[in-house]
């Protein structure tokens, strides 16, 4: 089970009331190699300049490997369960995809990141469907430029 849901649940009101506040920052995530060389694996993408940290050294502005764009976003998740807060009498909640998506700079093999969330929109589409937008960055610890910005749909829906 996800952590987000031992949180104590806030009600319908409250979240909507968080609408244009920056809700939190998640926690660090190391971007290592294994992690990178897992995703390869998981998506089939080897491209030298993330699995081949000699090549990517001797053949790239990057001077190491980097994580694959849709990796750093795949770590939205676990990012949003440590700060999103659970609306009570959620039943569940869904991606509902991302009206912008841009990945800003490499994360290079061997950093942390870590994800800025401020709640944009949270309206009522049916009863007992919200629709969220949350602008998220995604930091790279110790570099100015984001890794990514998104703004991240989803719905929740409620009994």
């Amino acid at each position: 089970m996800n952590e987000v849901w031992k949180k104590p649940p806030i009600s319908l009101d409250a979240y909507q009331a968080m609408v244009g506040k920056e809700i939190g920052v998640s926690s660090w995530h190391l971007v290592d190699q294994p992690r990178i060389d897992t995703y390869a694996d998981v998506i089939e993408d080897h491209q030298f300049i993330h699995v081949d940290p000699e090549r990517a050294k001797n053949e790239t502005a990057f001077g190491t490997t980097i994580a694959h764009g849709f990796l750093t976003m795949s770590l939205l998740s676990i990012m949003s369960y440590e700060v999103m807060p659970v609306i009570a009498g959620t039943t569940m909640g869904v991606n509902y995809g991302f009206d912008k998506l841009r990945f800003i700079s490499p994360v290079r093999s061997g950093k942390r990141v870590r994800g800025r969330f401020v709640l944009a929109e949270a309206k009522l589409r049916k009863p007992n469907e919200l629709q969220s937008r949350t602008n998220v960055t995604v930091e790279i610890e110790g570099e100015d430029k984001p890794a990514l910005v998104a703004d991240w749909l989803g719905l929740i829906y409620f009994a």
